[in-house]
Parts: C-alpha cells; sequence; structure tokens
C-alpha cells in the first residue's frame, strides 16, 4: 500500500474521512467535490476500481458507492490521517476534572470514563491492571455471618475489591483490631505481589514465633490477595451512545454489540495488552478478532501510578470512528488520569 499514487491517497483519505463522517457509500460525484481535484467522474471512478482490486475498498451494492475496508482505515490512521493535540485549554480543564474525580470521587475509574464517554461521544471503556502489580493502601476485614468474613482490598488508585471468604470459627472485634492494626504497617504502599511476598517469607521464617493474631492476619490476607488475582473490573461507559449509531440499527450488529459489552472478557483481553504498550494503541475491526463480529474499534492508552502500569482507558466503537479526535483524547486522558494517580 505503500506505493499508492498522491491520486490514490488523495482519493482514499476523502472516502474514509466522508465515510467516518456520515456512515454512507462515497459515491464519484461526492469525491469529486470533496477532492477539489480537476478529474471527471470517469477518472474518479477508475481510481476507485483500482483501489477495490487492491483490497481498500468495497462497494455494498452495485450502484452504491463505496466503504473503506479494515485495511484501508488501517493504512488511513498510520499513513493519512492528520491528528492534531488537544488543545491547551482543553487540556488544561481535561486535567482539572480529572484531578478533581480523584480528589472527591468514591470511583474515580467509573468517573473518568464517564468523562471521557461525554467528551468523546463514544463508549468508553476503563481496566486497572492485574491486582498482582497494583499499589494496596489498605485491606478490612468485615464479619457478616457465622463462618464467613468480607474482604475489602483498598488499592492507591482508588478502586476498592471486595469478596467474602469463609472461615471456620467466629472472630470478635478486639481481634480484628489488632489484625488490622498489624496490617497497616504491611499493606499500605506496596503491591499486591510484594505483600504476598512478605506475607509467605514471615509465614514459613516465623511460623512458631508468631502469636495467633499474626498468624490469623497473615492467613487471610493471603487469601484475599490470592483472590484478588482472580478478579478483573471493567467500566464501560456511555453504551447507549453506541446503540443510538445507525450501524447497529441492524438486529445482527446489534446483538452481536450486546454479547461483547456482556461478556467483556474480550474487551478486557485487549486493554490488557495496552497496559504495558506506553502509548495510545488503535485496533481496527478485525485485528480485535471476532469482538463484536470484527466491526468494532478500540483506541486505548495505559495510564500509571509513579511510572508502574495502573490500568487502560479507552474508546470502543465501530471502525467508522472519529480517529483524528478520539486518539489525542485518549492520550490525554490517560495522561490525567496517571498525573491524578501519582498525587494521590
Amino acid at each position: 500500500m505503500q506505493d499508492l499514487s498522491p491520486r490514490e491517497r488523495h482519493i482514499l483519505f476523502s472516502v474514509v474521512t466522508e465515510y467516518i463522517q456520515t456512515g454512507l457509500p462515497v459515491g464519484s460525484r461526492t469525491l469529486s467535490r470533496l477532492t477539489g481535484m480537476d478529474l471527471s467522474a470517469a477518472s474518479i471512478r477508475n481510481v476507485l476500481a483500482d483501489l477495490d482490486e487492491a483490497g481498500l475498498l468495497i462497494q455494498p451494492h452495485t450502484s452504491a458507492g463505496r466503504i473503506p475496508t479494515d485495511r484501508a482505515i488501517r493504512f488511513f490512521i498510520d499513513t493519512l490521517m492528520r491528528v492534531e493535540s488537544v488543545p491547551l485549554e482543553q487540556r488544561a480543564e481535561l486535567d482539572a476534572k480529572v484531578a478533581e474525580i480523584y480528589a472527591k470521587s468514591g470511583e474515580p475509574l467509573r468517573d473518568s470514563g464517564r468523562l471521557l464517554s461525554e467528551l468523546s461521544g463514544a463508549a468508553a471503556v476503563v481496566a486497572p491492571a492485574p491486582a498482582v502489580s497494583r499499589t494496596l493502601a489498605q485491606i478490612r476485614f468485615i464479619p457478616t455471618k457465622r463462618g464467613q468474613i468480607l474482604a475489602v482490598v483498598v488499592f492507591q488508585d482508588g478502586t476498592v475489591e471486595n469478596r467474602f471468604l469463609e472461615i471456620e470459627d467466629v472472630i470478635s472485634e478486639a481481634e480484628l483490631t489488632r489484625i488490622h492494626n498489624m496490617l497497616s504497617g504491611v499493606v499500605e504502599g506496596r503491591t499486591l505481589r510484594q505483600v504476598r511476598d512478605l506475607m509467605k517469607r514471615r509465614l514459613a521464617d516465623e511460623r512458631d514465633a508468631l502469636d495467633a493474631d499474626n498468624r490469623r492476619a497473615f492467613d487471610l490476607t493471603e487469601r484475599a490477595l490470592v483472590s484478588a488475582e482472580r478478579e478483573k473490573n471493567i467500566v464501560i461507559e456511555g453504551q447507549a451512545r453506541l446503540i443510538d449509531l445507525p450501524e447497529y440499527a441492524d438486529n445482527t450488529r446489534l446483538k452481536r454489540l450486546v454479547v461483547a459489552l456482556e461478556e467483556r472478557q474480550g474487551i478486557v483481553n485487549l486493554l490488557d495488552k495496552m497496559i504495558t504498550a506506553g502509548t495510545v494503541t488503535v485496533i481496527v475491526g478485525g485485528e480485535a478478532g471476532e469482538l463484536g463480529g470484527g466491526q468494532l474499534s478500540l483506541v486505548a492508552a495505559p495510564f500509571n501510578e509513579n511510572g508502574q502500569p495502573a490500568g487502560a482507558v479507552g474508546v470502543l466503537g465501530p471502525t467508522r470512528m472519529d480517529y483524528a479526535k478520539v486518539v489525542p483524547l485518549v492520550g490525554a486522558t490517560a495522561d490525567a488520569m496517571s498525573d491524578a494517580i501519582s498525587r494521590k
């Protein structure tokens, strides 16, 4: 595709940008007006035919115009797209709003996703990094009923994960207070992996010397953290913005979208890969496998906590996405979240 002539690139650029704006097949007459090139409709049709043969355009119906393939959109993103930075004033406003979210919100990931959805006009997705690599703030244990206790794992990025643990006997309030006091000097500022390693070493080296409260605290914490490794939270905000798009007027496509949003694992897997990417990444349509029937795109970027991976944030939508707007916006949101988390 690098061998496309300047004329072919110009026409392909016009097809992709017009399709992104309208969602409709683009015809030769429209292109003659958009390109500003001194070409007849017949000449443009010849170029379109060549782009068809190259696998960059398809014609849904014989009498219809063309729409770009995933391959064309990828070429557009990598080679033709004109990306502009988020304006300084808008960036400052975004930074301030995200900072306020992390200072005041009980659900910073959800509220950050909601903000990105509003700014992009699309659905936003946010996923924390695997729990093993995230920094902990505290762990609390709350009795619920006989034989059961609730472990509340609080991370320094403001997220909270709860899990129920089965226990053999009753733990008194006084014992819980002693356990919490002991854990306060162990958990805060360490990653889940670091806490687990510390617990294992102490249990192995000092089993005989530890009193009952310490052994109980270590055992409960180890169980809570093992459970945390199996947890994966993902936030999806603005789903209705997707469902209302003309692409999903078709029931089959709508069903595929709903399945992708409900099952979520496919989205989680993609975001996990982007956590260590270090930059904004775009996955177009079939590049995501069967997610949404191969008709969804994801633009995402990692956010960090003091330089360590904390998660990924992005925008999910049909392949007809305004990438030129979304790519810099996602990057700016990830940067704002990294700054806000690191200042907590």
